[in-house]
């Protein structure tokens, strides 16, 4: 199917609830991280990036992921314009947390020039959620994250972050509140203080520790869940061989997945998906996608784009059902595979 596919109504996309919200998302969100360039994607061009949100829009997904961090801005600015005079038919989902507006907070990283914090006190996210509207070109949020939780040195008591998140959802600012990158203790945090409709987490077939609790804890408790990195930083796609070498510096170089000892052993597992793939008449990447819709029906995946033919590997996952009896088979195979890594290890 070429870029002819894209056509409004060439995908058949399923829609779900997000938590109790009442907002209904298509099962597959545009993450925006790579549209806000910088260091990390310095050949994005923001044209090019309006045109392949336009192209998501009308292929049917309906719902965008973005953050202040991304970009410093730049992100949320792009996606401002991109859904002008689509706002009504666009959920936007972006965060606070990772602050660079004073001292405040307890460092992380250095971006771009910017010294970054984990900061979740009232003062920065009224700060943080004004100027992400302003970026954003709306009045409301529909799903605002904590981008990460409060960490020492500068550690908010999480009763003061959701209360302000709380006073926001009554003043028409935000519309359904969740938590990026938590631990279990955390969400039942919210759930005792206040409340929380979206929990994001990285989630793909060779990272599923999600599935010891957190997976459980939001389906047992109507909360929706947010993939991110269906595609292990592309290592699912099939598209690297041996010869290939994560940049320094990278975040491929940081994950044991890529680095000398288990990435022969996750290509081999990689092409070993062929035959699925193969029988469904889709890619690598459509698969992986496919199998973290089928763990569950409150699960939602992030796929980033920032090309439109980046798209419909996403889409034509996000149309896939599998099989219990697939799921299972593929399951086994994730099994085999640690089995074999933990050797390798040892």
């Amino acid at each position: 199917m070429g870029q002819a596919g894209l056509r409004k109504g060439a995908f058949r996309l399923e829609y779900r609830e997000i938590g109790r919200s009442g907002i209904k998302a298509s099962a597959v969100t545009l993450g925006a991280w790579g549209i806000g360039g910088g260091f990390q994607f310095p050949d994005t061009d923001d044209n090019e990036s309006i045109r392949t949100i336009h192209a998501a829009l009308d292929a049917g997904v309906n719902i965008i992921d973005t953050a202040p961090v991304y970009g410093f801005g730049h992100s949320e600015e792009v996606v401002g314009k991109a859904i002008q005079g689509r706002r009504d038919r666009t959920i936007l989902s972006t965060k606070c947390g990772l602050w660079w507006g004073d001292e405040e907070g307890s460092y992380r990283f250095t971006w771009d020039g910017h010294r970054v914090k984990r900061n979740l006190s009232p003062r920065t996210i009224r700060v943080e959620v004004e100027e992400s509207l302003r970026r954003l070109n709306t009045d409301y949020i529909d799903i605002y994250y904590t981008h990460n939780p409060a960490i020492e040195p500068f550690l908010t008591p999480i009763e003061e972050t959701i209360g302000v998140l709380t006073d926001l959802k009554k003043e028409g600012k935000i519309r359904a509140i969740g938590a990026s990158n938590c631990e279990p203790h955390h969400i039942n945090s919210y759930l005792e203080l206040g409340e929380i409709s979206m929990v994001q987490r990285r989630y793909h077939m060779l990272s599923r520790e999600v599935e010891a609790e957190i997976l459980p804890l939001c389906q047992a408790n109507g909360i929706g869940f947010h993939a991110y990195s269906p595609l292990a930083n592309g290592l699912l796609t099939g598209k690297y061989d041996r010869n290939y070498k994560a940049p320094e510096g990278s975040s491929r170089a940081g994950d044991p997945l890529w680095g000398p000892e288990l990435y022969p052993a996750v290509l081999e597992f990689v092409d070993g998906l062929g035959d699925i793939a193969t029988g469904l008449n889709c890619s690598r990447a459509s698969l992986a996608v496919a199998y973290l819709l089928a763990k569950g029906e409150h699960i939602n995946v992030i796929f980033g784009a920032r090309k439109e033919k980046h798209l419909q590997d996403h889409l034509r996952g996000a149309e896939l059902k599998l099989s219990g009896e697939l799921v299972t088979e593929i399951d086994r195979r994730i099994d085999a595979f640690y089995a074999h890594a933990q050797g390798i290890a040892r």
